[in-house]
Protein backbone atom coordinates (compact mmCIF):
# COMPACT_ATOMS: atom_id res chain seq x y z
CA UNK A 1 0.00 0.00 0.00
CA UNK A 2 3.02 2.27 0.17
CA UNK A 3 2.67 3.92 -3.47
CA UNK A 4 -1.54 3.50 -3.49
CA UNK A 5 -1.63 6.88 -5.32
CA UNK A 6 0.84 6.04 -7.82
CA UNK A 7 -1.33 2.77 -8.32
CA UNK A 8 -4.50 4.30 -8.13
CA UNK A 9 -3.45 7.15 -10.90
CA UNK A 10 -1.79 4.57 -12.52
CA UNK A 11 -5.35 2.60 -13.52
CA UNK A 12 -7.42 6.53 -13.86
CA UNK A 13 -4.97 6.84 -16.68
CA UNK A 14 -5.63 3.13 -17.83
CA UNK A 15 -9.38 3.16 -17.57
CA UNK A 16 -9.57 7.31 -19.73
CA UNK A 17 -8.87 4.76 -22.50
CA UNK A 18 -11.90 3.12 -22.24
CA UNK A 19 -14.80 4.67 -24.31
CA UNK A 20 -17.10 3.40 -21.96
CA UNK A 21 -16.29 5.13 -19.14
CA UNK A 22 -16.94 8.68 -19.42
CA UNK A 23 -15.27 11.28 -16.48
CA UNK A 24 -13.34 11.06 -13.44
CA UNK A 25 -16.87 10.21 -11.38
CA UNK A 26 -17.73 6.73 -13.08
CA UNK A 27 -13.74 6.10 -12.88
CA UNK A 28 -13.56 7.10 -9.22
CA UNK A 29 -17.07 5.02 -8.66
CA UNK A 30 -15.71 1.95 -10.59
CA UNK A 31 -12.23 1.95 -8.49
CA UNK A 32 -14.06 1.86 -5.25
CA UNK A 33 -16.25 -1.09 -6.79
CA UNK A 34 -12.86 -2.87 -7.55
CA UNK A 35 -11.21 -1.88 -4.37
CA UNK A 36 -14.28 -3.43 -2.46
CA UNK A 37 -14.34 -6.56 -4.57
CA UNK A 38 -10.58 -6.98 -3.88
CA UNK A 39 -10.87 -6.68 0.12
CA UNK A 40 -13.88 -8.86 -0.03
CA UNK A 41 -12.12 -11.67 -1.78
CA UNK A 42 -9.10 -11.27 0.55
CA UNK A 43 -11.44 -11.57 3.67
CA UNK A 44 -13.17 -14.63 2.00
CA UNK A 45 -9.79 -16.63 1.43
CA UNK A 46 -8.72 -16.09 4.73
CA UNK A 47 -12.31 -17.32 6.23
CA UNK A 48 -11.87 -20.36 3.98
CA UNK A 49 -8.49 -21.13 5.69
CA UNK A 50 -9.90 -20.03 9.42
CA UNK A 51 -13.48 -21.76 9.39
CA UNK A 52 -13.76 -25.52 7.75
CA UNK A 53 -17.53 -24.60 6.72
CA UNK A 54 -17.27 -21.05 5.10
CA UNK A 55 -18.28 -20.41 2.25
CA UNK A 56 -18.32 -17.18 0.15
CA UNK A 57 -21.74 -15.05 -1.17
CA UNK A 58 -20.27 -14.36 -4.42
CA UNK A 59 -19.74 -17.09 -6.91
CA UNK A 60 -16.56 -18.83 -7.89
CA UNK A 61 -16.36 -17.17 -11.24
CA UNK A 62 -17.05 -14.07 -9.60
CA UNK A 63 -14.31 -13.75 -7.43
CA UNK A 64 -11.39 -11.45 -7.26
CA UNK A 65 -9.19 -13.80 -7.74
CA UNK A 66 -11.07 -15.70 -10.94
CA UNK A 67 -12.03 -12.69 -12.52
CA UNK A 68 -9.15 -10.49 -12.92
CA UNK A 69 -6.65 -12.97 -14.42
CA UNK A 70 -9.43 -13.69 -17.02
CA UNK A 71 -9.96 -9.92 -17.36
CA UNK A 72 -5.95 -9.14 -16.87
CA UNK A 73 -5.82 -12.23 -19.94
CA UNK A 74 -8.60 -10.35 -21.80
CA UNK A 75 -6.42 -7.37 -21.69
CA UNK A 76 -3.56 -9.02 -23.53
Amino acid sequence: MKNLGGNIKSLRNFMRKDPGVSGDGQRIEQLGWLLFLKILDASDRELELLKDNFVSVIPQRLRWCNWAISAFIRVL
